[in-house]
């Protein structure tokens, strides 16, 4: 490996090793790629959502196709056919993926799979003018790509950790109700609409045929859980948000 290989890709490990909150975002990698390839860098997902952008001041940025920030999405048809490449692909000519345009031929693109545990998350879509890439732009891809896909399990495993516990937190909640507390619960969520409003405690309770005192505790374990929030709205009745909203499915799980 030749000494300024390794300093380039030590750039990506210090990127790695400096982040105290153990997560690297999306543009942060970019910005690191975008400054050792000079070229300009996309991080596109499976869906072709642009989770992170580097447009360098001396690369004229491509707008035919891609969106030029985070959050936006580029063309589906461009999508599909970067999803069709399966392997790292080095200087790409443009026109082959659809774009047009009088200096398109000027640019040559990497276009790296990003695959974690052969499961497809996305595509490191990186392009410049006026010089190919060598041997060594292709390691230093390859290498920020796999640090990507890292990157994006880490998101999607938090992402089902927090939705787990979610669950958990509800299922927790609905064991601590009595029959009478959770025939309550169901008819206060069946009262709802959408993820808030208010209720009447009194009138659910004469329909029902329990006491109000069972509605009152119901509430308080489900809010006490931060399942909910509720607070008093005078003679209205009792102001309820769902801060959870696993619950609904929960629920319907136990009639």
């Amino acid at each position: 490996m030749s000494v300024q290989l390794l300093d380039r890709t030590r750039k990506i490990n210090k990127l790695l090793h400096n982040n105290s909150s153990h997560k690297v975002v999306f543009n942060d990698i970019c910005l690191v790629l975008g400054d050792i390839l000079e070229s300009n860098i996309l991080v596109i997902s499976r869906k072709g959502k642009i989770l992170g952008i580097k447009n360098r001041n001396d690369i004229t940025p491509i707008q035919e196709l891609i969106k030029d920030s985070v959050g936006g999405h580029i063309d589906p048809e461009l999508n599909e056919r970067l999803l069709n490449i399966l392997s790292t692909k080095e200087n790409v000519n443009l026109e082959t993926l659809g774009f047009e345009g009088d200096n398109i031929g000027d640019y040559v693109a990497i276009i790296t799979p990003i695959d974690i545990a052969g499961e497809r998350l996305g595509t490191l879509f990186l392009y410049r003018s006026g010089s190919n890439f060598n041997i060594d732009d292709i390691i230093l891809s390859e290498y920020g790509t796999t640090v990507v896909g890292l990157e994006m399990m880490r998101s999607v495993n938090e992402e089902n950790a927090e939705e787990n516990r979610k669950v958990q937190i509800v299922r927790s909640a609905i064991s601590t109700l009595s029959f009478s507390e959770l025939e309550a619960i169901r008819h206060i969520f069946d009262e709802l609409e959408g993820n808030e409003g208010i209720l009447v405690a009194s009138k659910i309770a004469d329909r029902v045929g329990i006491t109000r005192s069972v509605i009152v505790n119901a509430l308080r374990k489900f809010e006490s859980a931060g399942v909910i929030e509720s607070r008093s709205s005078g003679m209205k009745g009792t102001y309820i948000k769902v801060l959870n909203d696993v619950v609904f499915d929960e629920l319907k799980e136990t009639k």
